[in-house]
């Protein structure tokens, strides 16, 4: 039986990850309940088991009196001639471990000591579970599409369920069962019934979870993702910067010829990431982050948080993009409030200069260059421009 049990609490401790000395306290715990149950009372059972052998023994502390007709009560007392049965050396007032015999246990003792052991290696298990899915919360990991409770979906982790809930999915994705997607673990909740996992595919975090999956530059620090903006299923924004001035940080993102940053699309199934240069200047930074979009000037108020754009006539419905996207996340991108206004609108507004915005350093978002006719077909190129609009066009 011994070796029996071994195995067993082995086999439990490897493919349940619940700790041996767990499952002994159990076994001891139970024990005592089947002494309880047999005998109404346990204040002076003990039960020891082997950690190495898993023999146990259990018995009952008892005083040796003089005689039997001393014994006052048989549950705690003996006398000394029973006694010296155990122990030739027992002496009155002595304590003396008496062995109780569990396998003359009743059945229900026998089952209540059975049940004590299952719940508390199904205890374990949630425990083992929670905190192997709580280290992971805000991290994502890859599931398999279950079924559909209500309008909320049931996806496998492998050890457990996470739900994921109707507002957590992506505006026309359709998750059919089997289907296997990665999501973003929100939060990990232990409840009675065993930890509740709720994932999320609209996140912002999933996609920043996923560039640092694919980009071993990202991973050993190199390339830093400084800011990201999403609108799930249709388009993201991502600002990415090196530590390294010999590595391009946009370059590196999306891969030789757009192998890594097309593995993120993907499994986004089809939405559009846009990878740009960070920079600390707030003026160059918001002009990468309205691409593909070509600026003339920009003025930004770090104290108010606030920019004014002005772009070619032309290029002010691509800056804006559809039903103001473009702006939208660039915004959400920098964290400042962009005004976008076309040449023409711009010189129109009252007491309008074009020095006003722009100083010393935005020269550049004046070259002539910019008024050159925007080729509405062309799209960015991985290899040769350091702002990317993956599949874009203009809107």
């Amino acid at each position: 039986m011994s070796k029996e049990l071994m195995d067993a609490l082995e086999l439990l401790e490897r493919e349940k990850n619940i700790s041996r000395d767990s499952l002994f306290d159990a076994i001891e715990n139970s024990l005592l309940t089947a002494c309880k149950n047999n005998f109404g009372r346990v204040e002076n059972i003990k039960v020891e088991v082997d950690r190495n052998t898993c023999d146990f023994k259990c018995y009952a502390e008892k005083e040796v009196v003089e005689t039997a007709d001393d014994v006052m009560d048989s549950f705690i007392e003996i006398s000394l001639d029973d006694a010296k049965k155990i122990s030739k050396k027992a002496k009155i007032g002595d304590m003396i471990d008496v062995p109780v015999n569990s396998k003359e246990f009743g059945r229900i003792a026998t089952q209540n000591a059975k049940n004590v052991i299952l719940q508390k290696i199904r205890e374990e298990e949630r425990g083992a579970i929670y905190n192997e899915y709580y280290t992971k919360e805000h991290d994502i990991v890859t599931g398999v599409v279950q079924r559909y409770i209500g309008k909320n979906v049931s996806i496998n982790l492998g050890k457990a369920d996470a739900i994921l809930n109707e507002n957590e999915m992506v505006k026309g994705e359709i998750y059919k069962p089997t289907d296997r997607i990665k999501v973003y673990i929100l939060e990990v909740k232990n409840g009675s019934k065993g930890p509740r996992i709720l994932v999320s595919r609209t996140h912002p975090d999933l996609v920043k979870r996923l560039f640092e999956q694919e980009v071993a530059e990202i991973q050993d620090g190199t390339v830093e993702i400084k800011s990201i903006a999403r609108e799930a299923g249709s388009r993201t924004k991502l600002a990415v910067y090196s530590k390294n001035p010999n590595v391009d940080a946009v370059g590196a993102c999306v891969g030789v010829n757009g192998s890594r940053v097309n593995l993120i699309v993907d499994e986004l199934r089809g939405e559009k990431i846009d990878v740009v240069n960070w920079d600390d200047n707030p003026g160059n930074l918001i002009q990468n982050a309205l691409s593909p979009a070509k600026i003339v000037a920009v003025f930004a108020d770090p104290d108010e948080k606030s920019a004014k754009v002005v772009v070619p006539d032309y290029q002010l419905s691509l800056a804006i993009g559809k039903e103001g996207q473009n702006a939208r996340l660039a915004a959400r991108l920098t964290g400042y409030k962009i005004d976008i206004k076309s040449e023409t609108q711009a010189k129109d507004t009252p007491g309008f200069r074009m020095e006003d915005y722009m100083d010393d350093e935005d020269e550049e978002y004046t070259d002539d260059d910019y008024q050159n006719e925007y080729d509405e077909s062309e799209e960015s190129d991985y290899e040769n421009s350091d702002e990317v609009d993956v599949e874009s066009s203009e809107e």
